[in-house]
């Protein structure tokens, strides 16, 4: 079932929304005609989103700081949208986290931080809202995965691993609500302009290396919303893309992992040029 129509009573959520494709789901949800809520640790950057939405499409905006690494937080958030009395028609799981480095070198509380924000955060908010959905017989999630999840990543190992679990759980949870009226799509995107690097201590990889394996927000978030209203299971927005994904699945791990390792390192020679 596609995503519905917006209504007077229905929400969609964002998390991640203070930037990158979170930031763009938003404003293209809001040009919809969609009540959002957006989701960061960043209130001065949702309230600078929020005026914009305003202003720009007379948007129904809650601005809804929150820590998703955080139970106590999330717990509180799921409350405060709960009693907003509005349904949330569509859940945009985008919030991700990850660092780049041999796994024995990288601080292990941040690298906790990866799971409790791209694994347990999104399972809560989807174990949250969907019952109601799944009461009305409407309703879409997006999940955001990605290529990395389709293969073990060396000096990603984390994050690699976290993005499996999203790829996997929502390719099942798609299966699982088949004739419920609700949709769970997954976004499979590559290498995105984002500040994702610079959060992730490697703001030099932005951009680095072929300029045509790199894709922009706005391209992953018209492709989210595409997915959505479709229904879609997942979506991979490129052939190259999809060609990686292929190759992550079926390729033996014996020539996988050294070619990868291979790869990361002309991709950090190619950064450290620029």
């Amino acid at each position: 079932m596609p995503l519905p129509s917006p209504t007077e009573d229905s929400l969609c959520l964002v998390t991640g929304a203070s930037s990158g494709t979170g930031a763009e789901l938003a404003r293209r949800l809001a040009a919809r005609g969609h009540a959002v809520a957006i989701v960061a640790r960043r209130r001065e950057l949702l309230d600078a989103l929020a005026d914009e939405l305003r202003d720009a499409h007379g948007a129904r905006v809650d601005v809804r700081p929150c820590d998703l690494a955080d139970v106590a937080a999330r717990a509180q958030l799921v409350k405060d949208i709960e009693a907003d009395g509005r349904f949330v028609v569509g859940l945009c799981n985008v919030a991700g986290v990850g660092m780049f480095g041999r796994f024995h070198r990288l601080d292990a509380e941040r690298e906790r931080q990866t799971v409790l924000v791209n694994i347990e955060a999104l399972f809560d908010l989807t174990t949250a809202f969907l019952p109601a959905m799944l009461s009305r017989g409407t309703g879409a999630i997006l999940n955001v995965g990605s290529l990395a999840g389709f293969q073990p990543l060396p000096t990603n190992v984390t994050y690699s691993a976290s993005k499996a679990f999203v790829n996997s759980f929502s390719e099942g949870l798609h299966a699982d609500l088949a004739g419920s009226g609700v949709s769970c799509t997954v976004l499979c995107p590559g290498p995105v302009k984002t500040g994702f690097f610079h959060a992730a201590g490697v703001p030099k990889w932005r951009g680095a290396g072929p300029s045509f394996v790199w894709a922009s927000p706005t391209e992953m978030a018209e492709s989210s919303i595409d997915g959505m209203l479709a229904g879609k299971r997942m979506v991979i927005p490129r052939f190259a893309w999809r060609v990686t994904a292929v190759g992550g699945r079926v390729a033996p791990r014996s020539v996988l992992l050294p070619t990868v390792r291979w790869f990361i390192d002309r991709w950090v020679a190619a950064s450290n040029r620029t």
